[in-house]
């Protein structure tokens, strides 16, 4: 597909053919990643093959950071800053900090990055992503957690977590199929279906969240702007008070929720650019989706 010596143009050329629309910023990343022309090569057939482009350079931006990625392991989106930041905002002294489902760990590391000394523990069921966090989360003094949710969490956590995030996978089972294939084929399907209506994560964590929450802790969880209502009415159930957030830039929707505070509650704190709302339904899969890497197709659905 590719000769041994390429120059950017020919790289250009190559990303160009195989789809990638934004080919002339992918070839800088690619040539800025090899150290030969051998290399350069293998990795300008990786991306034309279709392979994410954080996959095939090995890290993904998120915030300012390079988080290191792996075959396997859920790329982390940009669209996920926002929950960072509604965490931030929400409780910007945390000093307790946990990452459930962390897949890479991008947001434990974010979140420590922002916030200082922290006590971070991340948690994910699938041993590559645990793997691949340890790495990320190792600078900041983190502790990665091998298990099914909170039965991967230290009991010593209970009632003591600032910040509970938590990017459960919130695809319809029905519709995984309809994720850009890089999605659907170079993460785990553990990592993107989340059940019938996709909440099946989502309401098992906030059934339990309050328990690990400390007094004025939040949990927080991304979701699709038709699911917010359901996402709403299961933090409820499971005592907390929610409040959804979205930031139409990033198509992203995230609910907060928060138990009560030993001190008088205070107005809701938001991020620049978010605004609160309940979300109407939509009918089309497109809300779930978001390209995985900047050469996927936008109209495609995009993953979680």
């Amino acid at each position: 597909m590719t000769s041994p010596s390429l120059s950017r143009d020919a790289v250009v050329a190559a990303l160009r053919a195989a789809g990638c629309v934004f080919a002339e910023d992918e070839a800088r990343l690619l040539l800025s990643a090899a150290t030969s022309d051998a290399e350069l090569a293998a990795l300008v057939n990786r991306r034309a093959a279709g392979h994410p482009l954080e996959l095939v350079l090995g890290w993904a931006e998120f915030r300012g950071l390079r988080i290191v990625v792996e075959p396997g392991v859920f790329v982390p989106r940009r669209r996920t800053e926002f929950l960072v930041e509604q965490a931030l905002a929400q409780v910007p002294d945390a000093r307790v900090v946990v990452d459930l489902c962390c897949g890479s760990g991008a947001v434990g590391a974010a979140l420590a990055a922002a916030l200082g000394p922290v006590e971070l523990h991340a948690a994910d069921i699938d041993r590559a992503a645990v793997r691949c966090a340890r790495r990320n989360v190792a600078g900041y003094g983190g502790q990665v957690h091998a298990g099914d949710l909170f039965g991967a969490l230290p009991a010593a956590l209970r009632g003591r977590v600032d910040i509970l995030a938590a990017n459960v996978p919130y695809v319809p089972t029905g519709e995984v199929a309809l994720l850009p294939a890089e999605a659907r084929d170079h993460e785990p399907l553990t990592a993107l279906d989340g059940g019938a209506d996709g909440l099946d994560l989502l309401r098992r964590v906030a059934c339990e969240a309050a328990r690990w929450l400390a007094p004025g802790g939040c949990l927080l969880v991304e979701t699709s702007e038709r699911q917010t209502a359901a996402a709403v009415e299961a933090f409820t159930r499971g005592g907390l008070t929610p409040r959804p957030a979205v930031c139409e830039e990033r198509y992203a929707q995230v609910v907060v929720g928060t138990v009560p505070s030993r001190q008088a509650a205070s107005p809701w704190p938001q991020a620049p650019g978010a605004r609160d709302a309940v979300l109407p339904a939509v009918s089309s899969a497109t809300a779930l989706a978001e390209p995985a890497c900047p050469g996927s197709n936008p109209a495609a659905p995009p993953a979680r």
